[in-house]
């Protein structure tokens, strides 16, 4: 009878257990005082580089390696990495114990040896070196080992690091470190955590991603030249070019913002915090660092023609008084509907919000405003996402999956450029951020220039940016693989993350309202009729009510002042819906369809609810997955929203001026923004972009 074959989870159990029999015989060796220090720390590090490696072997096991179905396993595979863990913690605390307290820690290090293993290239003397090559020459064997091996660097040729950031020991062995302090680099080793003393004697490992060489220079000096030296220093990279140029400062801060990014991406990719294929997220990028070019806010503004002298896409129907309606090249309406098989971030880490950003793209640049859908999920079903739950009376703007697109362009590549991400704290720093889980990419044109038909589409979610090609999240696997049958490749196709998105036709009044949106723009569906009396208001307060066309004075209207904020604060623009629709419901048919009167008691809503509430100094500002702050806010909202109804019922006036001045309800000083539309401010955030 033939023998089974051992499956891969399998092997490396077996690993872990030869892993933890040789670290049980060097602590009983060391405890005995069998052999040198030498020797056992020399056995100490080869055994941790050994376990580090099977460690990330385990982590990337999937069940689709294993030749037989395998029961609990994810139970199984938990088991044996929380053990191979603590096989590492015996090493860490080993390593600590070995080491020696003082100069003396160079003791039997060559210089050759040093250079072989130091990061930054430090010079080591000649003759040593001549002497360590026939040594090679003698011993190959060895020196291969001495090279996986980062011996500890002798205190006086090694340099002394500076914390960059805080850092809080999560483990037994970790060092805690504050920014700005000095650490000396007892033993650098392969997997990024070095171990290191502090000025107290404190000893521990840290993440070498915050540290950099010290240069005497304080971390708070702007200086540039300093600057660039500590950064020749460290990395060994020529910038007197740059200086002699005279790149500026605020390019050099770009710069080193970049690099602490990446650091703390590399940093939790070290904990085995962030999954395969994550990166940071390249839309929040856009967001946080160019204003207002790519929110809502800014695309719902009138855009001027080349001339700037006439609007290019606002024109009133001299018929009947409305918005001339605009066709553009795309008009399309679709909806989010799941998210499947997304990884999901590791320990350590807290996620904030699940969500996918959103916006027209070619290719190569981002053509629209960036929306924001937030998902839900459920915890027995974590890596599958969900859009627009079901739930009593208005579902909030930021869970809608119903969404629209108008874009002009022309390009033969557009599509819609979807981005999933997760807004995360780091439990042991409290520090922020946002990482993309993947994205995809909707081409809205077949390969002969006609639109795609309206239907449900799946689309495989890929690794790294839109920028990069090819890029593997954890959760795929290798399609088409030969060894591979058909049930197991199907099996295989299940299992890689995938974006479910259907394109949707709607009615004819949806239909119209969308033709008098700006010529670019993406939202929800559930606001266009906002959307369009908004419009409607522009285009008789800039094309009818001002004395000329080339008059660009202030314009006293409260309502166009502020209504742009709404599409960056979309609690606020739930706010306005909800009080429209309540509004709506008591109108006749007849009150329906005078456009005068509409607009009236529009103006009327929208002072007596979300004009107050934007002023009001019970509502907390603004902040992005932030829950409490979020929960603050509805309470805030509604518990105004109730007081001001409750008024306006016993006054039997909506948007009446004393409101403003009841003590009853405090509101901030007023300001001569908040009351006047500045055409001229208007113009000039057009052409900048």
């Amino acid at each position: 009878m033939p023998l089974r074959r051992n499956g891969a989870l399998q092997l490396l159990q077996r690993e872990v257990d030869d892993t933890r029999k040789q670290v049980d015989s060097l602590l009983k060796d060391v405890q005995s005082q069998l052999g040198s220090t030498e020797e056992a720390s020399r056995r100490c590090q080869e055994l941790q580089l050994s376990a580090e490696k099977t460690l990330r072997t385990l982590r990337k096991l999937t069940k689709a390696d294993e030749l037989a179905p395998v029961g609990n396993y994810a139970q199984r595979k938990q088991e044996e990495e929380t053990r191979l863990q603590n096989e590492l913690e015996r090493l860490n605390s080993l390593s600590l114990q070995l080491s020696p307290p003082g100069p003396s820690s160079a003791a039997g290090y060559s210089p050759k040896e040093e250079s072989d293993n130091d990061d930054e290239g430090e010079d080591s003397n000649s003759d040593d070196d001549d002497d360590d090559d026939d040594d090679d020459d003698d011993d190959s064997d060895e020196d291969e080992d001495e090279k996986r091996a980062v011996n500890p660097p002798s205190q006086s040729d090694s340099p002394n690091y500076r914390v960059l950031s805080d850092f809080q020991g999560e483990q037994e062995g970790d060092l805690s470190v504050q920014r700005g302090g000095v650490l000396r680099i007892i033993r650098k080793t392969a997997d990024g955590w070095w171990l290191a003393q502090d000025g107290e004697g404190n000893r521990g490992v840290v993440p070498k991603t915050y540290l950099k060489i010290d240069s005497g220079v304080d971390d708070d000096d702007d200086d540039e030249n300093e600057e660039e030296s500590s950064e020749e220093e460290e990395d060994g990279e020529e910038l007197t070019d740059d200086k002699q140029s005279g790149a500026s400062h605020s390019n050099w801060s770009t710069v080193r913002k970049a690099l602490t990014e990446i650091d703390a991406t590399d940093v939790l990719s070290a904990m085995g915090a962030i999954p395969s294929g994550f990166r940071p997220s390249t839309l929040n990028k856009l967001l946080v660092e160019e204003g207002v070019t790519y929110r809502g806010s800014h695309h719902i503004q009138p855009d001027l023609s080349q001339s700037q002298l006439s609007f290019k896409d606002l024109f009133l129907d001299p018929d009947t008084g409305r918005v001339r309606a605009r066709q553009v090249r795309t008009c399309v309406c679709f909806t989010l509907w799941s998210c499947k098989m997304i990884p999901t971030p590791g320990v350590g880490v807290q996620v904030l919000s699940r969500h996918i950003r959103l916006c027209a793209f070619d290719g190569t640049q981002v053509l629209s405003n960036i929306h924001t859908v937030r998902a839900t999920y459920t915890h027995k079903s974590p890596k599958t996402w969900s859009f627009s739950p079901r739930m009593t009376g208005v579902l909030p703007a930021l869970l809608d999956g119903d969404c629209f697109l108008r874009c002009n362009s022309a390009s033969p590549d557009l599509g819609i450029l979807f981005e999933l991400g997760v807004t995360f704290i780091r439990n042991s720093t409290g520090e922020r951020g946002e990482l993309s889980c993947g994205w995809a990419f909707l081409k809205l044109s077949d390969d002969t220039g006609n639109p795609l038909p309206n239907r449900t589409y799946e689309l495989q979610v890929n690794g790294g940016t839109p920028y990069e090609k090819d890029v593997a999240m954890e959760a795929s696997v290798t399609r088409g693989s030969p060894a591979a049958g058909v049930f197991q490749q199907m099996l295989q196709a299940r299992r890689q993350p995938r974006l479910i998105v259907r394109l949707r036709s709607t009615n004819s009044r949806t239909r119209t309202q969308l033709s008098l949106l700006p010529d670019t723009l993406l939202h929800c569906l559930s606001c266009v009729h906002l959307l369009a009396l908004h419009r409607q208001l522009l285009a008789d307060t800039l094309l009818m009510d001002r004395p000329t066309m080339q008059d660009a004075d202030l314009i006293c209207s409260p309502v166009l002042s502020t209504f742009p904020v709404l599409l960056d604060q979309v609690d606020l623009l739930d706010a306005l819906r909800g009080a429209w629709l309540e509004t709506e419901i008591n109108m006749s048919r007849a009150q329906k369809r005078d456009l005068s009167f509409v607009k009236q008691e529009f103006v009327k809503v929208y002072m007596s609810s979300v004009y107050f509430l934007l002023h009001s100094p019970s509502l907390p500002r603004h902040r992005w997955a932030d829950p409490p702050s979020e929960e603050q806010r509805a309470r805030a909202i509604y518990a105004t929203l109730d007081s001001l109804k409750h008024q306006q019922h016993t006054t039997g006036q909506s948007g009446c001026p004393e409101v403003y001045v009841d003590p009853m309800h405090p509101h901030l000083a007023f300001d001569i923004t908040e009351l006047t539309f500045d055409l001229l401010h208007v113009t000039q955030g057009q052409s900048t972009t």
